[in-house]
């Protein structure tokens, strides 16, 4: 592994294996815990966390580079979710082919139509990127999508670098122990719930999770919630079910869950058609949307992390219509793009079509969805594209570059799986918190990373899908 850690330490079979104990333990002691598939919802038995033996080497620039452009991001995101004329024409086409983003746009435009109940408006998502390695350039950063939902691991990332400096301290690696930065996106996360709460103004209020059925990655989720219990400020944990059986919403439409009036609804579910188990669900999602409560994500902050939105950014003229006057901004935003391109209808898309299926490994195909391993590769682009090709349905997809990033030598640890050598991918992820309280923007940070990697093999997956781990930056 170049820049810090020797290959003669990673081809020492003895050493690698004491050092694995000594790793998995250390996330044992420091908390870097997920609950077991077979019992996702008891902590009675729970493992460490996947995550790499050591950690992966990024040039400095560049990490600061996404750190720095991270508060656009959030402002930009923002800007969108105020800008129905611009949502409703990005994803017109999209919204006539896939029915859970047409859904969500529904939801979207009955809100608009009542108007808006609260003028809070709360922020936390993560910008992903991939360091990519052009044959005749530098290595750049390129940006791979923005979670403005559920953007999850600000927990566990915060007790990684510890794990880290621990493993390399006993690896004798004291030099490149000093290059892991700081990190606890936890605590800025938990800052940005906090001052929604404060804004929303009822200190009986409380600060509900909207969760899944199956909480494996709960522990992960904990951490934030700690932070607002320093505070003094409580949280409960509802699923759609819970909320559909005990919500309503008083004349005020104040929101009130088992008789708990609720300040924010943290959505940690309800970014998969399969989040909606029934149109109850549905109701109820939008009864929330309704509510005085402050939503993070509203359903408009929702919408413009679709990848559609993602896409349209990249035309020209588009990411100006949000910073007009500062050309300097929109620079930074840009530098960050990979190529993005339409398959809509016509001549635009159908050149992207016929880009795609000539050369399908360089692009990787996206549809409107979150939550990891939904994205298409290499033939099987040209096996979707054939069957679309000729119809509007191509429009639920985007087609991306695919990045070519530069891959690295490193063990990962996972529960039950052989320790050996793999060939890694890295993609790195910058938390952004923001509040906004009508025209005012009162906090506005980026408030720490999260870098994962997973074997070359596989082309597509995060941490909760099974694919990748968690590791941390050795800045260089």
């Amino acid at each position: 592994m170049a820049q810090g850690i020797p290959s003669e330490l990673l081809m020492n079979n003895t050493l690698i294996s004491d050092l694995a104990e000594v790793a998995k333990d250390a996330a044992l002691l420091h908390g870097v815990l997920l609950r077991i598939k077979e019992s996702p919802n008891s902590s009675e038995v729970v493992t460490y966390a996947p995550f790499t033996l050591f950690p992966t080497p990024v040039p400095k620039a560049l990490f600061l580079q996404a750190m720095a452009v991270q508060t656009h991001y959030n402002t930009l995101m923002d800007k969108i979710s105020q800008d129905p004329d611009f949502l409703q024409e990005a994803l017109a086409s999209t919204i006539s082919v896939d029915e859970f983003t047409a859904r969500l746009y529904r939801i979207h435009q009955q809100v608009l139509k009542k108007g808006r109940s609260q003028s809070i408006v709360l922020g936390l998502n993560r910008s992903d990127y991939m360091l990519d390695q052009k044959e005749d350039g530098p290595t750049s950063l390129k940006q791979i999508e923005i979670n403005t939902f559920a953007a999850s691991f600000g927990g566990l990332s915060s007790r990684m670098p510890d794990v880290h400096r621990h493993i390399l301290k006993v690896a004798g690696q004291l030099k490149a122990r000093q290059c892991i930065t700081d990190n606890d996106p936890a605590v800025g996360l938990a800052k940005a719930v906090a001052k929604a709460w404060e804004l929303y103004g009822s200190k009986r209020a409380v600060v509900m999770f909207l969760v899944e059925e199956k909480q494996r990655n709960i522990l992960d989720q904990r951490y934030i919630e700690n932070e607002l219990w320093k505070r003094n400020i409580v949280t409960i944990r509802k699923s759609f079910e819970d909320v559909s059986k005990s919500g309503e919403l008083d004349d005020n439409k104040r929101l009130f869950v088992d008789c708990q009036e609720v300040a924010v609804v943290y959505f940690r579910n309800g970014y998969m058609p399969q989040n909606y188990k029934s149109e109850q669900d549905w109701e109820t999602r939008l009864m929330m949307e309704f509510s005085m409560a402050v939503k993070c994500p509203d359903i408009s902050t929702h919408l413009a992390g679709t990848k559609k939105v993602q896409q349209v950014l990249a035309q020209p003229g588009v990411v100006e219509r949000f910073f007009p006057n500062q050309p300097q901004v929109v620079e930074q935003i840009r530098a960050t793009f990979a190529g993005l391109y339409t398959l809509d209808m016509g001549a635009e898309g159908d050149k992207s079509v016929a880009m795609a299926l000539a050369t399908p490994d360089r692009f990787v195909l996206k549809p409107q969805r979150e939550g990891g391993g939904n994205n298409i590769y290499g033939q099987e682009i040209c096996e979707v594209l054939n069957k679309v090709k000729n119809s509007a349905e191509r429009t639920a997809y985007i087609l991306m570059d695919k990045i070519q990033p530069v891959p690295t030598q490193n063990y990962l640890l996972r529960r039950e799986m052989p320790l050996k050598v793999s060939t890694c991918l890295s993609e790195l992820g910058c938390f952004g918190a923001y509040v906004r309280q009508g025209k005012d923007m009162v906090m506005n940070d980026c408030v720490g990373h999260l870098l994962r990697t997973k074997n070359s093999e596989h082309l597509d997956g995060g941490v909760a899908a099974g694919v990748a781990v968690l590791d941390s930056p050795l800045l260089f």
